[in-house]
């Protein structure tokens, strides 16, 4: 999977700079081989589903946080994909990118991007520099229109494909937040090392068994949240870096917010470099120390 994936790479080399849609077959191509598939709170609105009477349904609006940070050779592809699952569920979108100054030129891309598919659909709103994971979030949600957002990371290993599951189980549950994980039946991880692997179990585990939150990813990041659920949980939370996907899950659980999972497989990057290194797993132990004591 991986060395198809590199070939694919390859290709994009040849593609000239600016030449949006000789990129955009690449892209194309990149995609296939990646894989296709296709108690009561305020902020709770009607149901609607892509496939559904939409005459009879309430039509929502999905509103996508994408932060970044040297993402210039994955930004392209992922849109791609997020913006072809979208159409594919009949659904109003807007991706809203919030880049922390990044020196590889992921913000021309982006602009590029939002010439292809319009600004209306695809948002810049970047920073000075990298100021953490969960403030992006905060900074990127006060843009949002949509009643409905995703988190979703931008280096390709969250694929877009599960967003109709996503979309299906909330419905289906009419949960506050929908979270994928890796750790049930139909989930798993692609790419990582014994070490990585380890890591991540044993972070989920400790976690799990000291703060007792009630779901089997405690760590991962691709989730679906209503609006007034995520605008209530960003309040509450004041972790940084990967710290804060723990946090806003057991705080979610505090606040009587209802949480459903959605099995995903996590592929691990084929570009760029991994930010998750010592000081990250620091702050999650921080981090957890903080929440063991405060909720």
């Amino acid at each position: 999977m991986v060395a198809t994936r590199r070939s694919a790479a390859t290709d994009a080399e040849a593609v000239p700079e600016g030449d949006l849609l000789a990129t955009a077959a690449v892209t194309a191509g990149t995609a296939t081989a990646y894989g296709n598939s296709g108690g009561q709170n305020p902020s709770r609105a009607g149901q609607g589903a892509a496939g559904d009477d939409r005459s009879t349904r309430v039509r929502h609006r999905y509103s996508v946080l994408l932060p970044t940070y040297n993402e210039a050779d994955n930004i392209a592809l992922i849109v791609w994909l997020l913006v072809r699952s979208f159409e594919q569920c009949g659904v109003d979108f807007e991706i809203i990118v919030v880049d922390d100054g990044s020196p590889d030129g992921t913000q021309d891309v982006v602009k590029r991007l939002q010439e292809a598919y319009g600004g209306d659909r695809i948002l810049l709103r970047p920073r000075a520099g990298k100021l953490g994971l969960g403030t992006a979030y905060v900074h990127g949600l006060q843009f949002a229109t949509g009643d409905f957002v995703f988190i979703i990371d931008a280096d390709l290993s969250h694929h877009p494909k599960y967003i109709p599951q996503f979309i299906r189980k909330q419905q289906e549950t009419e949960a506050d937040i929908v979270s994928g994980t890796r750790y049930v039946r139909g989930g798993g991880v692609f790419g990582w090392n014994f070490k990585r692997k380890l890591t991540s179990r044993g972070a989920n585990f400790l976690a799990a068994t000291l703060l007792q939150p009630g779901v089997s990813d405690l760590t991962g990041s691709y989730r679906l949240y209503r609006k007034g659920c995520l605008d209530a949980l960003m309040v509450q939370c004041t972790s940084k870096g990967y710290a804060f996907q723990m946090e806003i899950v057991v705080r979610a659980r505090n606040l009587g917010f209802s949480i459903a999972e959605v099995p995903i497989v996590f592929v691990d990057r084929v570009y760029g470099a991994s930010k998750l290194g010592g000081a990250e797993v620091v702050m999650f132990l921080r981090g957890l120390v903080h929440l063991l004591f405060t909720t």
